[in-house]
Parts: structure tokens; C-alpha cells; sequence
């Protein structure tokens, strides 16, 4: 993966994340507090080495908060922020970084700096207010433990999930995300039909889901209304009703789905696979998917829609990969 993509998909990640915990705050506006506690529940190397710290979304968050309250102290201010809740991210809009968080990720992929996670991380615990080492002082570290640690995991090598394996005629997309929960809750998440709609965007309801999960069962879905800011969804007639099926499930680290549109002739059903390994302070999960390619002519005129498909893929996965895990938060 070259600098740049590497730079955009992390910069997408942690933006999404930030942004979902600023939103529990009732916040329109994501500071480096909220860059740090997506740092701690990212994929990459810098999020593993912050919870090999001991550090998780839990203790991070209850350090932001006292350190928020201990700066209005400091200031001589009586008031407190609003109490969190859920995450409405998703569910609203107008949300932007502050310009401090906006130039410190900008910075994280300037002239000879990677722009991954691991750069971010850098830049934000050099970040001149101090606020950053602050809070990870509330954690029971330092900013030279960290960089210490961030050193060692950038000299040894990657350690990663199984690479997935290539099925020729299929194109297939592959990413990875972090789940701040243990791998059995995942798994049951995953395997419940009745979850589908809550990670699946495609599907907004999910008829018989109380049918046991078992292989070769087809289930019949509806696509949403409307999205999840209320806003309607346009959606031709033929592509409103889906078929959901369960291709394979193996406790505890693997589940694959297909969804297919019944109503559109010549259709290509879509994998969806799930692999699940522990991991630090939670779970790793692969996400694959895939579908055949056409074949003869059509797969010709196709050609050039192939990377407008990649990207699609990866837009999916990546909104399959966050809905997951916002579901834990």
C-alpha cells in the first residue's frame, strides 16, 4: 500500500471514530482528545501498542473526562461537560475537526512522515499543549514509554491476521478493524441474523430473523427506507427486496453471508466473510468481500469500471468494519 492511500484511509479511520466520540458529548467539533481515543481503538500498530499499555476505550475516555474537569479547575471555572451518551455520529451531521487536530493529522503525512497511525500518534503526543501527556500520565505512562514502544513496534515485524486467500474469476475486497470487546460477543453479534441490519447497510429489515442460524438457511430482507439521519433512500423497485443466506458459521472465529437480489436477473450474489482472532483488550476481524466476475464480453466491458468497483468495495467494508464496532462502544 503506497503513502498516499495508506495516509487517506487512516485519515478517514480516525476521523470517523473521532468524530463518533465527540458526538456522544453533543459535540459538533473533534479536538486531539477525541484523535486520541481513536488512536486507541485503531487497527494499526499505534492503537495495539496503546492497549498493550494497558490503555482501552473505557480508562482512555474516564482520563479525557478528568482531564477536561481538572483544566476548568486549574482556570478557576465551576462546570462540567455534558454527561456522554450513545454515539449519534451517524445519525447527524455538520461535524468537523478543530484546526489544531485538522493540521496535526496534515502534518502526520508531510514531507518524509508516513501518514499512518503511528504518525499521527507522534505528532500528537509532541503536540505542544501537553495535553496529550497529560492524559497519559492519568493512564500510568509517559509520552517516553509510548514513543519508546511505538520505536520497537515500527523495528519488529508487522504481526498480522492470515492473509486471505484470492479465488480466481472474483473480485474481492479485504480490510481489517478493532473491536474493543471480547471474541465470543463478537462472534454472537455476527452470527445473529436478527443483527444483520445493524452492520449490513444494504439491509434495513430482516424477516424470520428468530429462524436458527444454521448453514444453506435463506432469510428475506428489505433495503431501508431512508438512511440513518432520516434522510429517504432512492432505490429502484428491483433492488429493494434481498435474499440474506448463511454460507458457513465455525465457532468461534468464522461466519460468511451472502446477500443477493432476487428481483434482478443475472445477478451476482456478495460474500461476506468474517474471520476473528483475539487480540489485545479486544478483537481483531478480518472482513472479505467478494463476487463473481462476468464472464465473455461482459467482463470486457466491465474492465474499466474495475477500480470505481474497488473503490466501492472498500467503501463498503469500511462502513461494515465501523458500524461493528460502534456497536461496542
Amino acid at each position: 500500500m503506497n503513502k498516499f492511500v495508506r495516509a487517506a484511509q487512516t485519515s478517514q479511520s480516525l476521523s470517523l471514530a473521532a468524530m463518533e466520540e465527540a458526538s456522544r458529548l453533543g459535540l459538533r467539533e473533534a479536538d486531539i482528545d477525541h484523535l486520541f481515543l481513536a488512536l486507541v481503538i485503531n487497527d494499526q500498530p499505534a492503537g495495539r501498542v496503546l492497549r498493550e499499555l494497558g490503555i482501552d476505550i473505557d480508562s482512555a475516555r474516564l482520563a479525557v473526562e478528568e482531564q477536561r474537569d481538572a483544566q476548568l479547575t486549574s482556570l478557576g471555572i465551576e462546570a462540567s461537560f455534558p454527561e456522554a451518551g450513545r454515539i449519534v455520529f451517524h445519525e447527524t451531521d455538520g461535524y468537523e475537526w478543530t484546526s489544531r487536530a485538522r493540521d496535526l493529522i496534515a502534518k502526520s503525512s508531510s514531507k518524509g512522515k508516513p501518514g499512518d497511525a503511528a504518525a499521527v500518534l507522534r505528532e500528537l503526543v509532541a503536540e505542544p499543549s501537553g495535553l496529550i501527556t497529560d492524559i497519559l500520565g492519568r493512564l500510568g505512562t509517559t509520552s517516553d514509554v509510548l514513543i519508546e514502544q511505538l520505536d520497537r513496534a515500527d523495528s519488529s515485524p508487522t504481526k498480522s491476521m492470515p492473509v486471505a486467500t484470492k479465488v480466481k474469476g472474483r473480485t474481492k475486497g479485504t480490510t481489517e478493524t478493532f473491536v474493543s470487546a471480547p471474541l465470543d460477543e463478537v462472534w454472537a453479534f455476527l452470527k445473529d441474523p436478527a443483527r444483520i441490519p445493524e452492520w449490513e447497510p444494504s439491509i434495513g429489515i430482516l424477516d424470520q430473523a428468530s429462524q436458527e442460524a444454521t448453514p444453506g438457511t435463506v432469510w428475506e430482507g428489505v433495503a431501508p427506507a431512508s438512511y440513518p439521519d432520516g434522510k429517504p433512500v432512492k432505490i429502484k423497485p428491483q433492488f429493494r427486496r434481498r435474499s440474506v443466506e448463511l454460507i458457513a458459521i465455525h465457532q468461534p472465529d468464522g461466519i460468511a453471508w451472502s446477500f443477493g437480489y432476487p428481483d434482478v436477473a443475472q445477478s451476482n450474489s456478495v460474500l461476506t466473510e468474517f474471520a476473528l482472532v483475539n487480540a489485545t483488550g479486544g478483537t481483531q476481524v478480518r472482513i472479505s468481500r467478494s463476487w463473481s466476475r462476468r464472464q465473455g464480453w461482459r467482463g470486457l466491458v466491465a474492465l474499466p469500471l474495475r477500480p470505481f468497483q474497488k473503490f466501492l468495495v472498500w467503501i463498503t467494508l469500511f462502513q461494515t468494519g465501523s458500524a461493528i464496532s460502534r456497536k461496542f462502544r
